[in-house]
Order: structure tokens, then sequence, then C-alpha cells
């Protein structure tokens, strides 16, 4: 299990958001900042909401580069930051990649400003020097599993759904993936990155994603508590006043030494070789689903993971934006895009499409090092 740093609709509607919440505490100093996302200042306490209902909160390049100079600037003048989204469904559910894959396709570079502004941001919040909660209620996914599991404090709700389902696009478990997924226990982590298979409610405490779980009925008292909060044993305190019992075995544990003997294996052909010898029910659908994943994706993640595992939080985001990079030049990340969220016909037509021909070659031409002025640095 992680431990808790892990290692360390229109605009009166989003008006009326904003002045309701502001309701309950009215000390709260209103941010400026556009509506996607909203700052609000409590006294030496920060809260932060994401604000793409309609989107499910999918970040965009708008948020995260407003996001960063907010974060960095509040760890020198807060004590502790909240991080929520509004709407009731999504905390995130990733980012806007369909935004991206549209400009990439125009010769645009709004993919490679957005995944450096991202990446700046998961490891920022991975070295942040004051509490930082998030509350992952409803959809958890990609980006927005990047702006929570790498904090001190992640919040699940029975509304909870966790998953890195990136290969189905063509891309990787990124945001810092390649540090989190490898550290949770046996081969859990490589099932997650590889299928995208989804984890629900209490589940994301026991497999070690959330450090809390709290009904979702209950966030509101909990943040207010927060907010009254003066040191970390006041912040144990509230998150111990408002946790909820959940006395179910996770609904992994059936399957855990399935998942550790199949995704053992030293190459994902052997890794359905060995889920089709199983040959249970939990198999045959675990080979369906990666048989849709882009054949490359597969490949590039299980060595993104590999390599992981042996690096800092800093040193894996490095690692993923050369990789997000090359996968921008590849065709897989656009067919997948177009695929999933523009065509919508679910018929992505991968290239290679075999497993079989995605070359050691290729696969290790998506973690190139790029350009020194190009690379991903930390600080603005």
């Amino acid at each position: 299990m992680l431990q808790k740093k892990l290692f360390l609709t229109s605009n009166l509607c989003r008006k009326f958001i904003t002045i309701s919440s502001a309701r309950f505490l009215p000390n709260r100093k209103m941010s400026t900042s556009g509506d996607d996302v909203i700052f609000q200042n409590v006294g030496d306490k920060g809260v932060i909401t994401l604000n793409r209902p309609k989107a499910l909160n999918a970040l965009n390049l708008s948020m995260v580069s407003k996001l960063y100079p907010t974060l960095a600037s509040w760890e020198r003048e807060k004590t502790l930051v909240i991080i929520k989204g509004t709407g009731g469904k999504a905390f995130c559910a990733g980012g806007d990649v369909k935004s991206v894959a549209l400009a990439g396709l125009k010769g645009e570079k709004l993919g490679h400003a957005f995944f450096k502004q991202e990446y700046m941001t998961n490891g920022l919040i991975g070295t942040y020097k004051i509490p930082y909660v998030a509350f992952i209620d409803g959809i958890v996914m990609g980006g927005g599993v990047g702006l929570s599991v790498h904090g001190l404090y992640r919040v699940a709700t029975e509304r909870s759904v966790f998953a890195m389902p990136e290969t189905q696009i063509g891309l990787f478990p990124d945001v810092g993936g390649s540090y989190f997924l490898p550290r949770l226990r046996g081969k859990l982590g490589l099932f997650l990155a590889l299928t995208g298979y989804r984890l629900k409610g209490a589940d994301l405490l026991k497999a070690g994603i959330a450090t809390h779980y709290v009904n979702s009925a209950n966030l509101e008292a909990l943040e207010g508590d927060l907010l009254k909060c003066s040191d970390a044993n006041s912040i144990d305190s509230a998150l111990k006043k408002h946790s909820a019992k959940d006395s179910s075995e996770f609904s992994l544990t059936p399957m855990l030494k399935q998942i550790n003997a199949c995704f053992s294996a030293g190459s994902v052909e052997e890794i359905i070789a060995r889920l089709e010898q199983d040959g249970s029910p939990f198999a045959q659908d675990m080979v369906k689903l990666l048989e849709k994943m882009s054949p490359t994706s597969l490949k590039v993640t299980m060595k993104q993971l590999e390599h992981g595992s042996k690096m800092t939080l800093e040193e894996c985001l490095q690692m993923e934006y050369r990789i997000a990079v090359n996968c921008l030049a590849n065709k897989d990340f656009y067919e997948g895009v177009r695929a999933l969220l523009i065509d919508k016909d679910q018929k992505p037509k991968w290239k290679p499409e075999k497993l079989s021909d995605v070359s050691p070659a290729l696969v290790e031409s998506h973690f190139a090092k790029l350009p020194e002025d190009q690379e991903l640095r930390h600080k603005l």
C-alpha cells in the first residue's frame, strides 16, 4: 500500500455555484480567475474547485496554466490546500485529449504545452511542503489522478471511480503513473496500467490510491472542519472524524493471485499467453480488454513502469514528457482519440496492428531524449 505521501450551464449558473459555496464560509475571498478553475482564499487556507462540470472537470491548457503558479504561491502563503471538483459526477475525468489531438492534427503544439504544464504541476504536488487534500469524489482518471495521488491526503467516497485508461487511446499512464503504479502491491499497478481496469468506492482506499474513505454527504462538513485546522494532528483528527467504515473485501482480492502470476511475465505477449492459459472468466475478460488497446501503448507502458519503479517522481515525469512528445508524433494517439471521442466508432486501426509487429526499436524511440531546450523542467 502507498504511504500517505506516496513516496514522498451558463455564466449565471457558474456564478450561482460560486456564491452558494461561499455562503457557508463567509470569510472566503473569491478569486477573479476564469471560470474553469475557482481559487478561494479562506484565511491561511486555499480551496481549488475544478469547474468544468459538463466536461466532467477534464483539464485543459487554461486550467493547468493557472494551477501551477497558484499552487506555487500558496505553498509559501498558506497552511493547507483543498482541491475538489464541481458537479457531483467527477473530481476530474482526465485531460482534454480531444482538444490536444485536434490541435495536433493541425500541426499545432497545444499538446506539448499542455503536458509540460500538467507534469510540472504533478511534480509540485508530489513535493508540496504544506498539507494538500484532494476530494476524489466521482470520476478520477488520468489527469485527475495526477492532481490527487501525489498529495498527502486523498479522500475517496462511495461515488469514486478510478482508472488509468490511456492505452485505449494510444497513450500511456502518465501524470506520474510510472512512479505510483509500480509501487502498488504486487503486480496490481501494471494490471491497472495495461487494462485500464476501474476501481470503485472503498476499493481506492484498499488499493492504496486513497488515504481516506468518506461518505460523499459528509464532504462539506469535512471541508469546514479542515478549514479550521491548525496543525497536522487536527487535520488527522478531522479526517478520522468523518471517515466511513467499510468492512467489505477488496473487490480484486479473489483475483490477486492470478494477477500476480500473469502480470509478472516478462512481456505483454507472455502476459496474454498466461491469461489464456488460466482460462477463467476473469482472465478471458482481461484478454479481451488487452486486445482492444494500442499494441504500441501496451509495450511502451510495460517498459515505462519497469523504468519508473527505480526512479524518483521527478525523473518519472521527465521520462513521461519524452514519451508524451513522441506519442504526439505517432499515429496511434490520434487514431485512439478519433475512435473513442470523435467518431466514437470504437474501432481504432492501430499501426502496428499486432503486438508481434511492435519492434523493440519502436518502443525505445518513445523514450528518446529531447533537445535540451525542450526537456521538462520542474520550475518555471
